[in-house]
């Protein structure tokens, strides 16, 4: 697992008993992405898909959607720790030649993240109007997806979630197709961060857009995995807890399929109901 994991003793106290034991936990250590040689963010994330991470995050910022526009990303030799070692946790990203470079200042707009200063109409319209796989014009639309296939899905996202059975601390996002196939996943600390290993890879093996597929992440659906997800091509959202109201606004504005609360055989479609197999028509109450 290398750096994924760290051991570290507790006391666990049981029924009034007490003792010492070594206890596994989540690695998370602060990666800097640089674009030319020039630091672009920081993310808290758990080592590992390093590069896939880096692809991604500029997937969702519009910078990257094919893999010939990626020159390559390394590590940089010149960020060194104790000792003189290299950290591993500073990535530098080449663009291909023609490839534009992005303005990097400090009041640059960066509308990935729910704390970005931007209002809602100004985040749905940037990656609205930035976004090189638009869903509605997407080739290979998928089948209507049946219920039952989603329902399936949280299960065996979880029975995927190796490290989360040794650290119980790790959120996931896995990628399926729309029958049910699992075709990777991904674990960090960070939701956002394991959804943008998945892009990433995605993106290095000239996958993208990713419009024939399920994208099912732990946790809640937030604006920033939805802007994901629609930055990438992936037509369908589906989350174990609850989507943000901006994430149903993005998905109604962009035609994302979004799903929150999966559950069993229970869940709720906030928008992209056109993409269900639907037997009968819903209810309103």
């Amino acid at each position: 697992m290398g750096r994924v994991t760290e051991r570290r003793k507790v006391i666990r106290i049981r029924d009034g008993a007490v003792s010492t034991r070594p206890d596994t936990l989540v690695a998370e250590e602060p990666m800097e992405i640089r674009l030319g040689g020039k630091p672009l963010a920081i993310t808290m994330r758990t080592p590992g898909d390093d590069f896939a991470l880096a692809a991604g995050f500029l997937v969702s910022e519009g910078v990257l959607a094919r893999a010939d526009e990626l020159a390559n990303i390394v590590y940089c030799a010149g960020a060194t720790g104790e000792g003189g070692a290299n950290t591993y946790n500073v990535v530098d990203v080449r663009l291909a030649d023609g490839v534009p470079v992005p303005d990097i200042t400090l009041e640059r707009n960066v509308y990935t993240t729910s704390s970005c200063g931007l209002c809602g109409k100004a985040s749905l319209e940037a990656v609205r109007t930035t976004t090189r796989w638009p869903l509605d014009a997407s080739p290979g639309t998928p089948a209507r997806l049946a219920p039952a296939t989603l329902a399936a899905l949280p299960d065996r996202l979880r029975a995927a979630q190796q490290v989360f059975d040794r650290t119980g601390g790790l959120h996931a996002a896995a990628l399926f197709t729309t029958d049910g196939e699992l075709l990777d996943v991904r674990e960090d600390v960070g939701r956002h961060n394991a959804v943008d290993k998945i892009v990433g890879r995605a993106l290095q093996q000239g996958q993208l857009p990713l419009s024939s597929c399920v994208l099912m992440v732990s946790g809640r659906a937030s604006f920033e995995l939805a802007q994901k997800a629609v930055m990438a091509g992936i037509p369908v959202l589906a989350a174990v807890s609850a989507p943000s109201s901006l994430a149903v606004d993005l998905a109604q504005e962009t035609g994302l399929t979004l799903v929150g609360f999966l559950r069993g055989s229970s869940m709720n479609v906030y928008a992209g109901e056109h993409r269900l197999a639907l037997g009968t028509t819903a209810a309103t109450g």
